[in-house]
C-alpha cells in the first residue's frame, strides 16, 4: 500500500551551473517512495518569470503528488542564481546540471520527467533532443512558446496543454508547429496564456494525463 506523507514544503538549495551557482527550490516526493525525478523549468525571465511562478509550482505539486522529487531551478541570470539569461541557448545547460545533481541525489530514482510552462518550454524541449529514452519518461509542456524561439520538434508521447484564448502564444501557432508532428494537443477552453483562475484544473489535467501514460507504460 502506498502511504501519502504530510504535503512537503519547498526546500531551497544551490547546485553548481556551468555558469555559476543556481538558486533552486526542491520538493519532496509525497509519497513514502520517490518514483522519479521531475525537473521543472519557469517563464520568460524578462517578464518577471522565475520560480516562484505559480504554473510552476502547480506543476511541482502535483508531480509530488505521483511521487516524484521535484526540482524548480532559476535558470541562469533569475533571482540569485549567477550568469546572464540568453535566450534559451544555455539555458538547457543550467537544467541538465540540475539534472545530474538530481541524479546523484537520488540514485535509482528512475527515470526524469522534464516539464516547464512558457519560456520553460523551449528549455526542456531543447534538453531533451540530448538525452535518451532510458534517461526521461516524458515532457510535459503547458503554454509552449513556439512562435517566440526557433523551438524543436518533440516526441510523440509529449503532454502538450494550451490555453484557448492564450494571448501571449496563439494557439494557431502551436497548432501550426503541432501539425506537421501529427502531435496531439489538450487545448483549455476559455483559458490565457497564465491560467488565471484555472490552477486547479490544470493540475487535474496534469495528473490525469500522467496517470494514463503511467499506466499504459506499465502494461507495454
Amino acid at each position: 500500500m502506498t502511504l501519502i506523507r504530510k504535503a512537503a514544503t519547498f526546500e531551497p538549495l544551490s547546485i553548481p551551473g556551468p555558469a555559476g551557482q543556481l538558486e533552486c527550490l526542491k520538493l519532496a516526493s509525497a509519497l513514502d517512495h520517490v518514483q522519479g525525478i521531475a525537473l521543472i523549468a519557469h517563464p520568460n525571465p524578462l517578464e518577471g518569470g522565475s520560480f516562484t511562478n505559480k504554473i510552476v509550482h502547480t506543476l511541482a505539486k502535483t508531480l509530488s503528488r505521483q511521487g516524484y522529487t521535484c526540482y524548480c531551478p532559476n535558470l541562469r541570470g533569475v533571482g540569485n542564481s549567477e550568469g546572464t539569461h540568453s535566450r534559451g541557448e544555455h539555458e538547457p545547460d543550467d537544467m541538465a546540471a540540475v539534472l545530474a545533481h538530481a541524479q546523484a541525489e537520488n540514485p535509482g530514482a528512475g527515470k526524469a520527467v522534464l516539464a516547464g510552462f512558457s519560456f520553460g518550454t523551449l528549455v526542456q524541449a531543447r534538453l531533451r533532443q540530448r538525452l535518451d529514452d532510458t534517461e526521461v519518461a516524458g515532457l510535459i509542456l503547458v503554454g509552449p512558446a513556439v512562435s517566440r524561439y526557433d523551438f524543436p520538434g518533440v516526441p510523440a508521447d509529449t503532454i502538450v496543454i494550451h490555453g484557448e484564448e492564450d494571448e501571449v502564444i496563439s494557439l494557431q501557432a502551436v497548432l501550426d508547429w503541432a501539425r506537421p508532428q501529427q502531435l496531439p494537443l489538450i487545448v483549455v477552453p476559455g483559458v490565457g496564456h497564465f491560467f488565471h483562475g484555472r490552477l486547479t484544473q490544470l493540475a487535474d489535467i496534469v495528473d490525469l494525463q500522467w496517470r494514463l501514460r503511467s499506466q499504459v507504460n506499465a502494461t507495454a
